[in-house]
């Protein structure tokens, strides 16, 4: 029964590093292998375990087993790539000689996680990690964190957050107002936060890709989905510029009543924005052929949330010096119109307006 010492090296430090290529097989070729990569590098761990391999090697040698010891190395690119190179090494090694079993040589967990390769093609007798013993469990630890830092999602909320809040602790510094700094960080940070906890980014993502679709069809729907940014974003600057004039006097109003003047001053404007996204909707449906059923709905319901919203702000600001002049009678004819607005939409998707007639009728097939 012959047995094969199998050293690995997943990341071919002993190809960059020594200018050695793999696989190293025999034990002089090992010993060399190691003691230029040594030269080159006496740091690097995969020293340790080619001499590690070695001396498994001649530990079954003097007990008279048939042993070879053989050195394999992937790439510098490692994941798939190095992976591949690895199992056709394997895949040669095996088909020029016969081993019956393997004893796995390796420095850490990073080399370990192609045991499932070896594993398919021969039977694995032990598996031997070599530790330097001034650094035990650094490597794994490392390949850990290495592992997690490379899922996109995880890097991006532990960097992102960190990020934003250096460069805004930077621009306090820049505008010299760094009594700034922790109240603008934990506003940036915590604004990310509710950002990607949310769900916006996603909504946001979607909308990108339902815009771009448009685009590349030919959907009027591309056009309202601009002409709905651009009107969002005015309605933005003109609320704050109205929350600006509203702190620009002596007395701070107060937090809730910003928001209000925000409202009054941005809500028709996001109306609009809303109204054009419902009707490039409906526009591409009608073109289409297709059932437009309770996109009917969403402009009424649009306009019924923009008018109690904005009969909401106004009575709020009545009851304030900011604005004059509407009343309780006022606030209930705003709800009552905006209930109606929303019940015309209903009735409007129930009838199913401009859609065509010879459209089958899923309740008479």
């Amino acid at each position: 029964m012959r047995t094969l010492v199998l050293c690995l090296d997943r990341d071919d430090d002993i190809g960059r590093k020594a200018g050695i290529a793999s696989p190293v097989i025999g034990r002089s070729a090992n010993i060399e292998a190691a003691t230029k990569l040594a030269v080159a590098d006496p740091e690097d761990s995969d020293i340790n375990t080619i001499f590690g391999g070695i001396q498994e090697y001649d530990r079954l040698s003097a007990a008279g087993t048939d042993v070879e010891i053989v050195c394999i190395a992937g790439d510098r690119d490692v994941g798939v790539i190095s992976d591949n190179k690895i199992a056709l090494q394997i895949d040669d090694l095996l088909g020029r000689d016969e081993f019956e079993n393997v004893i796995f040589v390796s420095d850490g967990a990073e080399d370990e996680s192609v045991l499932p390769i070896i594993e398919s093609r021969i039977k694995i007798n032990s598996v031997k990690r070599i530790r330097v013993k001034q650094s035990e469990s650094i490597e794994s630890t490392y390949y850990l964190i290495k592992e997690v830092l490379s899922d996109p999602k995880i890097r991006g909320t532990i960097f992102i957050p960190i990020g934003l809040a250096f460069i805004t602790f930077a621009l306090a510094y820049i505008i010299k107002r760094p009594e700034l700094a922790v109240a603008g960080i934990l506003g940036v940070v915590g604004t990310y936060l509710l950002y990607t906890g949310s769900g916006v980014g996603s909504s946001i993502g979607r909308y990108r890709e339902t815009a771009t679709e448009s685009l590349y069809r030919g959907k009027i729907s591309f056009i309202t989905y601009i002409a709905a940014i651009i009107i969002g974003i005015i309605a933005t600057v003109q609320g704050a510029n109205s929350c600006w004039d509203g702190i620009a006097g002596d007395i701070f109003p107060g937090y809730v009543i910003l928001s209000m003047i925000f409202v009054q001053t941005s809500v028709w404007w996001y109306v609009a924005a809303g109204f054009f996204l419902g009707f490039g909707k409906i526009v591409d449906l009608r073109l289409e052929g297709r059932a437009i059923g309770r996109a009917w709905a969403f402009p009424f319901f649009v306009i019924a949330a923009g008018l109690l919203l904005w009969a909401a702000s106004a009575y709020i600001l009545t009851t304030t010096e900011y604005q004059q002049g509407y009343g309780i009678q006022h606030l209930i004819l705003s709800i009552a119109g905006a209930i109606a607005i929303a019940l015309l939409g209903i009735y409007v998707a129930t009838k199913r307006y401009g859609e065509r007639n010879e459209m089958p009728d899923p309740d008479h097939s």
